[in-house]
């Protein structure tokens, strides 16, 4: 399958190919559903973290004797039942939420979003996605009008993917508000479905197309 190839004055200026398993792919919303699910999960930090009896400080001492005092038996101060002691059943750090997905299943799933991105006009290839110098405003001026943004507009929603490389791409939209650059390698489900607009650049295909491949 082919696509338009533009420069970055917005320009066309030929075709480029795309691999059809890459682009090609059959829409299926479980899987992706799936693999984003995961994915989250498994860059979950579980921070939050409630201490035990035996993480909370003091309480080495019984409190009074087991015998004859007419109260209750207690062996420590630190004990759930009384003020300042550990908490009971709360939420621990060591929860592990991370959940299995095999390899297949990813690269599907991300070659499921970007045919779907490429069916529903989102995806534009470009012969050169790169700056001379790492300017945010250079950047802006460049992709306002690639996105149809209106006056003062200051959301650019757009995934950029640029050749192997390419630095100045990456500190340039730093500073944009919804503009992201990662590398070809690094493609994952929840940067492509974060972002509307994918911009890519002819060389970036090729990279995705060697990356993930099937049998590796």
């Amino acid at each position: 399958m082919t696509a338009d190839l533009y420069n970055l004055k917005n320009e066309k200026v030929g075709t480029v190919e795309l691999p059809e398993r890459v682009f090609g792919a059959r829409w299926n919303a479980v899987l992706v559903k799936q693999v984003l699910i995961a994915q989250q999960a498994n860059a979950r930090d579980p921070w939050a973290h409630a201490k035990d009896r035996s993480e909370v400080r003091g309480g080495g001492k019984k409190p009074w004797r087991q015998k004859g005092t007419g109260r209750a038996r207690h062996g420590s101060t630190r004990s759930p039942l009384w003020v300042g002691g550990g908490k009971a059943h709360g939420p621990r750090n060591e929860r592990d939420y991370s959940q299995k997905v095999n390899k297949k299943m990813k690269r599907l799933a991300l070659f499921t979003v970007l045919s779907r991105k490429l069916a529903d006009g989102e995806v534009k290839v470009f012969d050169g996605l790169r700056l001379e110098a790492p300017k945010t405003k250079a950047l802006a001026s460049a992709l306002a009008p690639m996105l149809e943004m209106k006056k003062n507009m200051k959301r650019y929603d757009v995934l950029l993917v640029p050749a192997a490389g390419e630095k100045n791409l990456f500190r340039a939209s730093t500073n944009l508000a919804k503009a992201k650059t990662i590398d070809a390698a690094s493609l994952n489900l929840e940067d492509l479905l974060n972002h509307r607009h994918l911009f890519l650049d002819k060389e970036a295909v090729a990279l995705i197309d060697r990356h993930y491949r099937i049998s590796k």
